[in-house]
């Protein structure tokens, strides 16, 4: 069926592509999977997208095995920064940008979101991340040390190694980009895991990327999962480094592998319940409601940083919700390739169930006011679509104010002081962003330095780049991602001395 934003060249590529054998890319090679059979689904309409033999434990360690001969040959570390190394990385953002409308193409229809969401969110961003990276790397070095005389110290950066990268489901391209680019720019070389739910948009690069580059064999690596069988990742010795963006509670368990196998790093980018904190003195507070919305409501609700709670101080809390509850009301939901969609499906079934289980929870708990229930919208009523929902008078303690939904489902809470509100904002086990409007720039610093986040957005939610670090504190994860902060995780500091005195 044509879609009235695509080309129907587009939707026949990409039906015709669907219909090939899926492969796993280990040591320049593509091969056939030796594990389970995995149908990868449209959330949109029920329907089975492609079907994949996975990856087993032992393909997993031979795409690791691979990684490191690649790593120990120096064929990728020990190349000249600017020529073997920028160079690929700006080739592969051309990649990208080449092919801007099939890649988001796949992950629309593997994720669910809207098409626009894919292209202006996702994939222009990710060329973004490798040419940004490739300017890096020439310019990520050591330095040297203030030592006594007869004494040379310096500091070099040497790469990690081999680093197994385990993408989510909400960014799949996205956030495979955030990982693989800093790696690859210092020098090191990659098992890449996307989600087996969203492996499409991620596995069409790789194959682009084997059909018009050169790179050294083993230096790229793509397995195609589940999260049973990534383990092998966390736990092998060829492996020296794990980024990982999921829930906490699988983070813990890689930190654990990595402390049983071979204390490899770990990064790690986990959950969210961020805060948005409203003040009555507000400036232009329509448009600080129009974009709070938007931040939280935007991909379905299935962001690890959207404020998930809003913080509302009472003399505007009753003028917030009632245009908070229009505009959820007005959000049409349905097919994410049509340009009237405002909200696309729910990415998979557990998680369209693990919502509006939620939900029912917090009928119990709050006060529903919009939403609260699975939407239509879909193909024959099957597709995994939830109402923007939103609870008033949300307790600090209920659940659907502590626990990560991940879904389109706000929580609203009165407060009268700004203790009270720093009280509330801080009171989860969380702490990856919070957000504040004010039109009192002195509260709005004391304020922000009291919020226990580890980003805090000031009269706009939501301002992220590629130069500013990304990451949060408490049980939100370890480390951060973009700008320079990334750098660090994916090399190692050498010292040396050298000693020129006399004998």
């Amino acid at each position: 069926m044509m879609k009235d934003i695509l080309q129907e060249s587009d939707l026949d590529w990409a039906l015709g592509w669907l219909a090939q054998d899926k492969k796993h890319y280990i040591d320049g090679d593509w091969i056939a999977g030796a594990g389970a059979d995995w149908s990868v689904k449209n959330p949109a309409t029920g329907e089975t997208l492609c079907r994949i033999a996975l990856a087993d434990k032992d393909q997993i360690e031979a795409s690791a095995v691979a990684a490191n001969r690649c790593h120990q040959s120096e064929a990728w570390s020990r190349k000249t920064a600017r020529k073997a190394r920028a160079d690929q990385l700006l080739a592969i953002a051309r990649l990208i940008r080449e092919n801007v409308t099939r890649l988001a193409l796949l992950e629309s229809l593997a994720n669910g979101k809207t098409y626009l969401e894919a292209v202006n969110d996702d994939i222009y961003t990710c060329a973004e991340i490798f040419e940004y990276y490739a300017g890096w790397t020439d310019k990520f070095y050591g330095e040297v040390s203030p030592v006594e005389d007869g004494f040379l110290n310096f500091t070099t950066k040497d790469p990690v190694g081999v680093c197994a990268l385990i993408a989510p489901w909400n960014y799949p391209l996205y956030q495979a980009s955030l990982k693989i680019a800093p790696a690859l720019a210092m020098g090191n070389s990659v098992v890449m895991k996307p989600s087996e739910y969203t492996p499409l948009a991620t596995l069409h690069l790789f194959e682009l990327i084997d059909r018009q580059m050169d790179l050294p064999k083993g230096l790229l690596n793509l397995v195609l999962c589940d999260g049973e069988a990534a383990n092998q990742l966390t736990i092998s010795r060829n492996v020296h480094k794990v980024s990982f963006t999921g829930s906490t509670g699988v983070g813990r368990r890689i930190v654990q592998n990595s402390g049983a196998s071979n204390l490899k790093s770990v990064t790690l980018e986990l959950g969210g319940k961020s805060p948005c904190v409203f003040f009555d003195d507000t400036a232009n507070l329509d448009a600080a409601i129009e974009r709070a919305f938007y931040v939280m409501f935007s991909q379905k609700g299935e962001k690890c940083s959207e404020p998930t709670r809003f913080l509302i101080q009472k003399g505007i809390y009753d003028y917030v919700l009632e245009k908070l509850v229009a505009r959820a009301e007005a959000v049409t939901c349905g097919d994410p390739l049509l340009s009237s969609t405002q909200q696309g499906a729910q990415c998979n079934e557990a998680q369209f169930k693990r919502i509006l289980n939620y939900i029912e929870i917090g009928k119990t708990e709050a006060e529903l006011v919009a939403g609260g229930h699975a939407d239509t919208s879909g193909e024959n009523g099957k597709g995994l679509f939830i109402r923007p929902t939103i609870f008033s008078n949300v307790p600090d303690t209920a659940r659907i104010a502590q626990e990560e939904i991940f879904g389109p489902v706000l929580s609203c809470t009165p407060f009268a002081t700004a203790d009270e509100a720093v009280r509330i904002a801080n009171g989860t086990s969380y702490g990856l962003a919070a957000g504040v409007y004010t039109g009192n720039v002195s509260l709005a610093h004391r304020i922000a330095e009291r919020l226990d986040a580890g980003m805090v957005f000031v009269n706009r939610y939501g301002c992220y780049g590629l130069s500013a670090p990304f990451g949060g504190f408490k049980e939100s994860g370890w480390g951060k991602e973009m700008a320079i902060h990334s750098l660090s995780s994916y090399t190692r500091s050498k010292s040396t001395w050298i000693y020129y005195g006399d004998a």
